[in-house]
């Protein structure tokens, strides 16, 4: 397993931007098959917001399409949400996820985002 340790939350108005970052703290890195950033808002379920798979490729939900980033770099074990022109519906805790290729996953241990109106 690996421990994985969030950080770039904050409180921000409506329009700004926030970038997380989602770092191995412990564990081997080896065979990871996507690493992925999710949140809950309170009261509501968690959702799956970014996904970066291994080749590259990228997945956003709906909501953050045009307005969100996610990047990897496998230098620094290091997976990124740059999260441009936020709305107060973006509120949340925000989770990363990392997934290997044996389908065990690995959690953060999230970071709580404000976006005030």
């Amino acid at each position: 397993q690996v421990r994985l340790v969030e950080s770039g939350g904050g409180l921000v108005q409506a329009g700004g931007s926030l970038r997380l970052s989602c770092a191995v703290a412990a564990g081997v890195v080896s065979g990871i098959n996507d690493k992925g950033w999710f949140r809950q808002a309170p009261g509501k379920q968690r959702e799956l917001v970014a996904l970066i798979r291994t080749g590259g490729s990228t997945s956003y939900a709906d909501s953050v399409k045009g307005r969100f980033t996610i990047s990897n770099d496998n230098a620094k074990n290091t997976v990124y949400l740059q999260m441009d022109s936020l709305k107060p519906e973006d509120t949340g805790v925000y989770y990363c996820r990392w997934t290997r290729t044996n389908g065990l996953s690995s959690w953060g241990q999230g970071t709580q985002v404000t976006v005030s109106s």
